[in-house]
């Protein structure tokens, strides 16, 4: 997506009345499985298992952010592709959000966690999601069918884990 189009998503979210703008990246290996990161029993909504997302500093592009928000989270160097989709939703602090959902193009380095925000990840199938929000399955699936319909893209070649 070129910048001139994520601009007008913004300029849309603004419009919106949207207060918190946030980034999320769908990472998938060459088996299209999707990388996963659980909320630390710490942060709010322990457990839940989400995509590498963060929010948009002031005065921050989408593809800045999205670049920022994947390395703080997992270690790992992204470059950002197609958007995906975006859901809306109240944050803990009563604002309202728009996440903006971004395939990876490329991504390289290994998984390397902030134990403040995450306390585990995991590279799944879509068949076998663990437990995540119900927004994030819908960008999940809408990302499986436009991969399915356009081909493979970008893919991130994980180094073994175990």
């Amino acid at each position: 997506m070129e910048q001139l189009q994520r601009e007008r998503l913004v300029d849309l979210a603004v419009q919106d009345g949207i207060e918190r703008l946030v980034v999320g990246a769908i990472i998938a290996d060459v088996d299209d499985r999707v990388l996963l990161l659980r909320r630390a029993a710490t942060d709010t909504f322990p457990g839940l298992w989400e995509l590498p997302s963060g929010g948009v500093d002031a005065g921050e592009g989408l593809a800045a952010a999205y670049e920022r928000e994947v390395f703080e989270e997992t270690g790992l160097v992204a470059e950002i592709g197609w958007y995906v989709g975006s859901f809306d939703y109240t944050t803990g602090s009563g604002l309202r959000a728009r996440q903006f959902v971004f395939h990876c193009e490329k991504a390289t380095g290994h998984v390397q966690l902030n134990a403040a925000e995450h306390d585990g990840f995991r590279r799944v199938g879509l068949d076998a999601l663990p437990d995540v929000s119900r927004e994030v399955a819908v960008m999940l699936g809408k990302w499986s069918r436009t991969e399915a319909q356009f081909g493979r893209t970008g893919r991130y070649d994980p180094p073994s884990i175990e």
